[in-house]
């Protein structure tokens, strides 16, 4: 585990510019830092005030089982999924019964994208194939996802894009 944290830390500290990264920022320093060119996230940059602004009324809080909100909603009916590591610690049948949500709500070339505390996408192995193969893993985007994630809290970043 050591050495896990020791290659977090080193990408985060020396591989992204810390002048434009406000997760470094955060991991050292507890802030972004002041003034007009401190590294802020985009939604709390001045220059995007007015946009966040506008679409404001369009954002729905919800605070609920993932799980559950999916199987209340309509068949195809959302084309985009963001997880962070939750899949990481979830059992076997509560990521079957996530995915299995996940696949029937998702309109035709849905995207699912999560970051893992390890390296690899957690999936394979621990899905059914059946459902599995519903979806085409972007290995190369992936890949590339995890090298640019300034956090280098996760092990991986990895996209799932449902096939048509």
């Amino acid at each position: 585990m050591a050495d896990v944290l020791r290659a977090r830390l080193e990408k985060l500290s020396c591989d992204f510019d810390l002048k434009d990264n406000y997760f470094a920022w955060q991991a050292f320093g507890r802030g972004y830092g002041r003034g007009e060119t401190a590294p802020l996230p985009p939604y709390l940059q001045a220059a995007n005030y007015d946009a966040v602004k506008a679409r404001a009324g369009r954002v729905t809080m919800l605070h609920a089982n993932m799980t559950d909100m999916l199987a209340a909603a309509e068949d195809a009916s959302f084309d985009r999924y963001i997880f962070l590591d939750a899949q990481d610690w979830m059992s076997d049948a509560q990521l079957l019964a996530l995915w299995t949500e996940v696949t029937r709500t998702a309109r035709p070339g849905a995207r699912v994208l999560f970051r893992t505390a390890a390296e690899p996408s957690l999936l394979p192995g621990r899905l059914p194939d059946d459902l599995l193969d519903r979806w085409d893993y972007r290995a190369e985007e992936s890949r590339d996802y995890t090298r640019r994630d300034r956090s280098a809290i996760y092990g991986g970043v990895h996209l799932y894009v449902l096939k048509r």
